[in-house]
């Protein structure tokens, strides 16, 4: 067996290779070297010229399949590519729908007949009522989904999706007597929805459909960031937790015969994984779970390293662009986590308790501990190799995991199996699943409480952008590689977690330390095309504006990284979704005292969703028509009221804040008339901080704005957009005035700190 583990992990590192460093024209070349090094390794011993041979066939084949798939795969979608043309194109999953269009995933069919899996926007109000079988005709422009927001990716190459198709307007559907058995997972997924929907209480109905399909759009905000801070955003990525609780309940009811249990659960697991979305991470778990059923039945012990680097190689060789899927690269590293360290863990700690104890309670006591054991191994063991990857893609790691799934997964268990079976009733006997619903619900409204409680404490998350928590890092995986190496039989623990604790304790005080040092802190935060500015002053805080990718849970991040949970003042320059949209959800996340307004626009929709929230969790609102000032610290905030009219920019508040020689300036996104309307009454000092207006618009910092405050730093709050921000013209002046220009879209985060 191991042998193949050899081939397996050789081929699976040369399409990680391929995808992420080599260009496909070297693709077939750097394998057929692969393979001639292969004939160097004929002179040397048995074991050690099978290993060679095996890894550089391993490696070759690895290379050379993944310049095929590029080459032949993706030549259908090259023939679309940059096209307007008329196609016929077969529904696969249910429409997504946005603001703007409804997103529906399709199989688009050439001339060939070869299909080509396709992200297709359509407009028209009747594109929500497709389903998967649907067969459309369409006219539509095609590109490669080869990018994402301006930037190369491979995204949607990982999920297979080779083709965007937009601009649907033309389109007609027809939906044939019978669909194809290929739509029957996506068809059964709408119904398991749908029955979930109708039996559980609208509290938790979107809960138990993201645990049972990994669907979350209908899941709130609130109850997602709880999870991710707490740790526990895996149990709706349907992956390895739930197809064990899934193959366990299979083997229960069939009980000990071993052929059937093998033949209907890796029929259901397949089945499961395709109404889940056949993801990486479901994939892998049906697969591993498939080799552990047949393996008794094949007289074969269970190899962890084989069956995990086959089913990585199966996975990779069905899509090579799966080597980019996050969810793959998180349930590997989790799955790999828990094989090397679970089993140690547990066996070490099982050693100090009794072997055979007397008495009920004894016994009891012993196999709750056992449970406990079990489930902290378990979730040491897949934090392990996670948590880099977590701090690289999401730049955050929960410090609260092992605590929040010690006491949830249990709830888990019960919430997924309950909400499965009690979905399934629902099917046939709606009135008996209602009444199920409510029972089940009571873990699934445990959850909720538990992850919020917990996602509430200061430090539950912390983001890593920090060069002392890059540090501990550093440190911990150094001491785990070493405990690792020289633990010998009896290797104490003890001393590598202490000290890894202690210096995350040093490394959270230092990072707090350098936000919260001298009189001012000024963090304009990284929210992509949006604002939202952070400050921190001798122990009060303000935010102004709140808006962009994320807004409430990147501001609210940011503070309770620090500790916090509470911000004195939320200042919002005017009511547009890059300012203003993440205030709801920053109001479920942490406590505010005072929200102030610009009096402008009442018939805004946004207005009237900021309003609502703020009564919602008791914040007061202050209104803004005159100029007002605020106490922050050792700061002063001047508040001024809006000096334009017209549009909602030029209604817009500005703020000046002072701590003893520093200021700053935030305009929001006032023009260059408004801008010297400001200049004209506002009394402006020379400024050391300009955060730019607009992101950075040529209607915004002006030259006469520029040259009335002399600002040192300009700071642009910008991420992807269309309409050319930041302009030339804008950082032309910004450097004609002698401004040091920092871009959060370069630079993520930009803090300013004033002695």
């Amino acid at each position: 067996m191991r042998k193949l583990s050899w081939f397996a992990a050789a081929f699976s590192g040369a399409v990680f290779l391929a995808v992420y460093l080599l260009p496909e024209a070297v693709l077939a070349p750097a394998g057929a070297c692969c393979a001639l090094v292969a004939l160097a390794g004929l002179p040397l011993r048995r074991k050690a010229r099978l290993r060679t041979l095996l890894v550089c066939f391993g490696l070759a084949t690895g290379l050379c399949w993944t310049g095929v798939y590029c080459a032949l795969v993706r030549a259908p979608a090259l023939r679309l590519n940059g096209m307007e043309t008329t196609v016929t194109a077969l529904v696969t999953d249910w429409p997504q729908g946005n603001d703007y269009s409804t997103a529906v995933l399709v199989e688009v069919y050439g001339e060939d007949g070869s299909g080509v899996k396709t992200l297709l926007y359509l407009n028209g109000e009747e594109a929500a009522d497709l389903r998967p079988g649907d067969r459309l005709t369409v006219t539509a422009s095609f590109q490669m989904a080869d990018t994402m927001a301006g930037e190369p990716t491979s995204y949607y190459y990982a999920k297979g999706v080779l083709l965007i198709g937009s601009g649907g307007k033309k389109w007609t559907a027809e939906r044939p007597a019978q669909a194809p058995v290929g739509c029957w997972p996506a068809l059964f997924s709408g119904a398991l929805k749908d029955s979930v929907a109708r039996a559980f209480p609208d509290s938790t109905a979107p809960l138990v459909t993201a645990l049972l399909t990994g669907d979350k759009t209908e899941l709130p905000d609130g109850v997602y960031s709880a999870l991710r801070r707490s740790g526990l955003a895996h149990v709706i990525a349907v992956s390895g937790l739930h197809v064990s609780f899934l193959a366990g309940l299979i083997t229960t009811l069939l009980g000990r015969r071993r052929r059937l249990s093998a033949m209907v659960g890796i029929g259901l697991l397949f089945f499961f994984s395709a109404v889940a979305g056949n993801t990486p991470s479901v994939q892998r778990a049906a697969l591993m779970q498939a080799l552990l059923l047949i393996a008794p039945l094949a007289d074969r012990e269970n190899d962890p390293p084989t069956a995990l680097s086959a089913v990585l190689m199966t996975l990779l060789a069905i899509n090579p662009y799966a080597a980019a899927s996050v969810s793959l690269q998180l349930s590997f590293a989790a799955v790999a986590g828990i094989f090397l360290f679970t089993g140690p863990l547990c066996e070490r700690w099982g050693r100090k308790l009794p072997r055979k104890p007397k008495g009920f309670w004894p016994r009891l006591g012993c196999r709750m501990a056992r449970v406990v054991f079990a489930t902290v191994a378990t979730t040491l063991g897949a934090i392990v190799f996670t948590t880099p990857l977590m701090a690289y893609y999401f730049d955050s790691v929960s410090l609260i995991s092992p605590l929040t799934n010690l006491l949830s997964l249990w709830a888990v268990s019960h919430a997924f199996l309950g909400g499965l079976v009690t979905a399934l009733v629902g099917l046939v006997l709606p009135a008996v699943a209602t009444v199920m619903a409510w029972v089940v619900s009571l873990p699934v409204w445990y959850l909720q409480w538990l992850t919020a409680a917990l996602a509430g404490l200061p430090f539950a998350s912390v983001a890593v952008h920090s060069i002392y928590l890059v540090l501990w890092m550093i440190l911990t995986y150094g001491l785990i590689f070493l405990w690792v190496l020289w633990r010998g039989p009896r290797g104490r623990v003890v001393v590598p977690v202490c000290l890894s604790t202690s210096t995350l304790c040093g490394a959270l005080i230092l990072q707090a330390a350098a936000l919260t040092g001298g009189r001012l802190t000024v963090s304009v935060l990284d929210v992509g095309q949006g604002l939202s500015v952070a400050l921190y002053s001798q122990g009060q805080t303000a935010l102004i504006d709140c808006g962009g990718y994320d807004a409430g849970n990147v501001a609210a991040d940011h503070f309770q990284s620090l500790g916090l949970s509470y911000i004195d003042l939320v200042i919002l320059t005017h009511y547009h979704d890059d300012h203003a949209a993440g205030i709801p959800q920053l109001l479920e996340r942490v406590d505010v005292g005072l929200l102030i307004l610009p009096d402008v626009e009442p018939d805004s929709a946004l207005r009237a969703e900021v309003e609502a929230a703020a009564r919602e969790h008791g914040v007061g609102t202050l209104f803004i028509t005159e100029g007002a000032t605020a106490e922050l610290g050792e700061a002063n905030l001047n508040i001024y009221p809006p000096l334009g009219s017209g549009d909602s920019n030029e209604e817009g508040l500005s703020v000046l804040g002072s701590a003893g020689d520093f200021d700053f300036l935030v305009t929001g996104d006032m023009d260059t008339t408004v801008e010297g309307r400001l200049v004209k009454y506002g009394n402006l000092p020379d400024t050391e901080l300009l955060v730019a207006g607009h992101h950075g618009s040529k209607d915004a910092s002006s030259d006469q704005l520029l040259q009335a405050i002399q600002p040192e730093w300009a700071v642009i709050s910008v991420g992807y957009n269309t309409y050319g921000h930041p302009t030339g013209e804008t950082l032309a002046r910004l450097a004609q005035y002698g401004c040091r220009i920092y871009r959060t879209d370069w630079s993520g985060t930009v803090t300013i700190t004033a002695e």
